[in-house]
């Protein structure tokens, strides 16, 4: 059987290969350094059960009442180790004090993005920090529904695309699984994501250890990257950075997230979690620069989580309306070039690549500036 028939209709959760009981289903790399599955068709017993935990192939939502919140940690230590307001830990610090384990993003020692477990606050700091590069969910699900049976408490935190995969993974509800989407402009490719990673270690000839998209050191709510290689750590505006810069034009984005379904408020999840654009609106006292949280509750679970959490934070409720921003309304827009970006990636030596693209992006910076002087 075929999974999807072009690859606007897959997402790379790799929930397909965890589910199929025959282990006929591999994640494989493409071209564009992006993980899609390869089945095997002698093994293949078609059981269908790769559809059914497809998060791309089965979209059911349910209408509730929402809470839709910006939320600040109370303490700054948590805040300003966070790309947003602290949400994330704090959802990670209720789970913990129910002696469970939390799953998110976080680093490999070669710089590769996985989703990981941490079971304690000090394994939890890997995961914290926005990661701009699509996660590997290797071995998460099987992980998460052993715990699960166990009946330990879990947090998974990832895309929507993932949270949905998980859920239809499991096939049925667990009342101590807790789940927290982001408001995802798109996941990059980890392929342009390892080939960075390397220019730079070439670079600065040493081995790189970290990187945050999203450093607060200037209280401009992250507007600073910064990266550490050999113990050496170098910080550059976001703007300015190469990796950000392509992110930012849309070019290095998977293809299903130009068609995703899942940029709506009105998710399956337990929370959404993301920054909370217009809060210089919205509220306009509690911008400092050091990062609000918007969330948005969408069930009971969620909101009894709420109200065990919500005196550590500082907070205001608010309307659909002020919490709304591009990916709660429509998905990315597919740039124009590209098709060549991801060709010329392909082709050119990375160094020889980054130059060209550069000067791309020069380029369209000068015809914007002309077009609107």
């Amino acid at each position: 059987m075929e999974l999807y028939t072009n690859k606007e209709e897959c997402c790379g959760c790799g929930a397909c290969a965890a589910a199929c009981p025959a282990t006929a289903i591999h994640m494989v790399w493409d071209r564009e350094g992006f993980l899609y599955p390869r089945v095997d068709q002698e093994k293949c017993i078609d059981c269908k059960r790769c559809e059914k935990v497809c998060p791309l192939k089965k979209e059911d939502r349910t209408e509730r009442e929402r809470l839709y919140l910006g939320v600040q940690a109370r303490d700054d230590r948590i805040r300003h180790a966070s790309s947003s307001g602290g949400m994330f830990p704090l959802l990670a610090d209720y789970v913990f004090r129910r002696q469970g384990v939390v799953f998110g993003a976080a680093y490999t020692k070669d710089m590769r993005v996985l989703h990981r477990e941490a079971r304690n606050p000090a394994e939890l700091e890997r995961l914290k920090r926005t990661k701009y590069v699509q996660s590997n969910l290797r071995g998460v699900y099987r992980k998460i529904e052993a715990y699960l049976k166990k009946e330990r408490w879990v947090l998974f935190c990832g895309t929507p695309c993932q949270v949905q995969a998980l859920m239809l993974y499991l096939g049925q509800s667990y009342d101590k699984l807790l789940t927290a989407d982001l408001v995802c402009y798109g996941v990059p490719s980890p392929g342009v994501w390892r080939s960075y990673v390397r220019y730079l270690e070439r670079k600065k000839k040493g081995k790189m250890t970290d990187f945050s998209f999203r450093d607060k050191r200037n209280q401009d709510n992250g507007h600073v990257c910064s990266y550490v290689i050999d113990g050496t750590e170098y910080a550059e505006k976001l703007n300015s950075n190469l990796y950000c810069r392509m992110y930012f034009a849309d070019d290095t984005v998977r293809p299903s997230c130009y068609n995703c379904k899942y940029c709506t408020p009105k998710r399956n999840g337990d929370l959404t979690i993301g920054d909370f654009w217009g809060l210089d609106k919205v509220k306009p006292e509690m911008d400092d620069g050091m990062g609000t949280s918007m969330v948005i509750v969408h069930t009971e679970k969620g909101r009894a989580m709420w109200e065990d959490i919500k005196e550590e934070t500082s907070w205001f409720a608010c309307e659909e309306e002020d919490v709304l921003q591009p990916r709660l309304v429509s998905p990315t827009l597919m740039p124009k070039g590209r098709k060549g970006f991801m060709a010329f990636y392909r082709m050119l030596p990375f160094p020889v690549f980054a130059v060209l693209f550069s000067a791309v992006l020069f380029a369209r910076d000068v015809r914007r500036r002309i077009k609107g002087c």
